[in-house]
């Protein structure tokens, strides 16, 4: 009796204190396309509101969704705890993550630079500048990432893309693209304007840290190295790695480790302090914790033991049957 009510009060005890990363599914109200946008937010295991964690955005690709990133990297939550860092997970549609000068109901840039951004300070404890944000996607999303990275240096510090879509102008009748710029043949100047490769001339070296990759058989490989070669002269510090692979979630669940421990350098660089104000109330947390279950573990046993005395002390009367 006494071991099933020791057991039973362990259990309890390592139910409280193995804590799971919170995963929260909500939606986020965008006023530029009034309507409200589905996300998945991923907060680390005893998340404080007196610490500030940076946050990284994940932008999933066409045809994908709020869900995208959260299945691909299962372990998100682990990476969220682990690294004390916030993720967030919008449903882009498929936008291409523009302010599309046809479709009104399909203004990304402003609902992620603007809204998502405002929405996720308020209601999180986060380094709420460009310090403590980075963004990166996959395919679409690696565009949209790098797209709105480089045009918002003040909201972003750091930006990447895996299997991204970094010149459009070569498919200009796939991913419905057109339904956002129109036809490409009568409205070349617009998506001229609206493709990332045209978009480097408004950075300036270390103005933004950027990472991105492709695989050798992905389609898009070549308008990446175009990308590498057109930062490289224009004197653009940059990582661009290419490694085997195709544009395939098997890819970018490999490839997004690496983007990740991109952007936690970059963090630990610009605000060391309150970075690692996170991993040491982990910390601390931890080691409390700990001290409380072996003081009720030693409790637990000076209980058991009286117990067992006092039932050896029982007068053997009380033993027999009358």
């Amino acid at each position: 009796m006494i071991i099933k009510k020791t057991s039973s009060f362990l259990l309890f005890i390592f139910s409280v204190f193995s804590l799971q990363a919170e995963t929260i599914k909500t939606k986020v109200k965008s006023d530029a396309m009034n309507k409200d946008i589905p996300c998945v937010i991923i907060t680390p295991t005893n998340y404080n509101p007196s610490v500030t964690y940076p946050v990284i955005y994940l932008l999933h690709g066409y045809g994908g969704n709020q869900d995208t990133w959260p299945n691909i990297k299962k372990d998100l939550p682990q990476m969220a705890t682990q690294d004390s860092i916030i993720f967030v997970c919008p449903n882009g549609e498929n936008s291409w993550y523009w302010d599309s000068p046809l479709n009104k109901e399909s203004q990304f840039e402003t609902f992620i630079s603007k809204e998502l951004i405002s929405y996720i300070d308020k209601n999180f404890s986060t380094r709420n500048d460009k310090t403590g944000r980075a963004i990166t996607g996959l395919s679409m999303g690696g565009h949209g990432a790098l797209w709105l990275a480089i045009r918002h240096q003040d909201i972003f510090g750091a930006a990447g893309s895996t299997s991204g879509g970094v010149d459009i102008r070569p498919f200009p009748d796939n991913w419905d693209m057109k339904k956002q710029l129109g036809e490409y043949i009568n409205n070349k100047e617009i998506w001229d304007n609206h493709t990332v490769i045209n978009q480097i001339n408004k950075l300036q070296d270390g103005t933004l840290a950027i990472i991105f990759d492709c695989g050798f058989k992905d389609f898009f490989f070549e308008v990446n190295n175009n990308l590498h070669n057109a930062l490289l002269k224009q004197g653009i510090a940059h990582d661009y790695i290419v490694r085997p692979g195709e544009h395939n979630s098997q890819y970018w669940g490999n490839s997004i480790d690496y983007q990740i421990l991109f952007f936690k350098k970059f963090f630990k660089r610009n605000c060391q302090n309150k970075f690692y104000s996170g991993h040491l109330y982990v910390f601390i947390r931890r080691i409390t914790c700990y001290h409380f279950f072996i003081k009720t573990i030693n409790i637990l046993k000076k209980k058991r033991r009286t117990d067992l005395k006092q039932n050896l002390n029982v007068p053997l009367y009380s033993l027999t049957t009358k």
